[in-house]
């Protein structure tokens, strides 16, 4: 097994292995949302994740752990996808300083929690799934089987991230979130950028919506979708994927309910002749 710091301050003296690496990022895929409510969110599960390695490093029912299990319970909630990146620096500080890291530790975990919340929900829960979900739907409907291969391997690699980075943040300590502050912020908004093209792409590719409307004028046809395209191509797509980003937005509405009254429109709409399939 690999022993990371060299000084050791808690009071137990233990020094951290790849066993508790590996229990700490099982427990943390598994239930980093376990017995979240909305006065602690995850505090709750974030205690119970490192509850064994804080076992070892202040002893069983020491004041100390007494102490750092109520500091541990108080609220948090971050990304998923960034919360071993806290953890990792957080166990490196308790197991050099031990309680004297309390203080640092309280005001870590306060202080990142909103940022890698930002970054991380606008990455891997929008931005990844958004780009990389649209090429792999695409492949299926044109009848390529590796569209589900992808989407299998994007969800592989998120798990991996997840998994490495709690060694890198124990190695790297603070310094990690100053060195890599800047780059993370220009990587946000690089995929800000591809996930608004990729999502245009597919509103003009994938949502096929028409006005079928046709009006004959002596010995003229004139045909409402022509002359909309003429406009703007794809114009009623955008509009289609305009309401329903409008309609996500309403109070008490979900994807759910927002796509139960996207089948009735469009039920009513197409017998009432106004749309129809592009």
């Amino acid at each position: 097994m690999t022993n990371y710091n060299e000084q050791v301050g808690n009071p137990k003296g233990y020094k951290l292995t790849d066993a508790d690496f590996r229990q700490i990022n099982i427990r943390n895929l598994l239930f980093n949302q376990v017995g979240w409510n909305y006065e602690r969110m995850q505090g709750s599960g974030y205690l119970w994740i490192m509850l064994p390695q804080l076992r070892k490093m202040y002893g069983d029912n020491s004041p100390e752990l007494q102490k750092v299990m109520v500091m541990h319970n108080q609220f948090f909630n971050t990304s998923p996808f960034f919360n071993t990146i806290v953890k990792g620096i957080d166990l490196a500080l308790e197991e050099k300083q031990g309680v004297k890291s309390f203080e640092a530790v309280a005001g870590i975990k306060s202080g990142l929690m909103g940022p890698f919340a930002a970054i991380g929900d606008a990455l891997f829960a929008s931005l990844i799934p958004a780009i990389m979900g649209a090429i792999a739907a695409t492949m299926a409907v044109n009848g390529n089987p590796l569209g589900v291969g992808l989407w299998v391997l994007v969800a592989i690699a998120t798990m991996v991230f997840r998994w490495v980075q709690l060694k890198i943040a124990y190695r790297e300590g603070v310094n990690l979130v100053t060195n890599l502050g800047h780059k993370l912020n220009a990587l946000t908004n690089a995929a800000t950028v591809l996930g608004v093209f990729v999502v245009g792409v597919m509103c003009a590719t994938m949502v096929n919506v028409r006005v079928p409307f046709v009006a004959t004028i002596g010995e003229k046809v004139v045909s409402a979708q022509a002359n909309l395209d003429l406009i703007l191509p794809r114009l009623v797509p955008a509009l289609v994927v305009g309401f329903i980003y409008w309609l996500l937005g309403r109070p008490k509405m979900n994807s759910n309910k927002a796509i139960m009254i996207i089948i009735v429109l469009c039920i009513l709409l197409s017998w009432w002749g106004v749309l129809a399939k592009g």
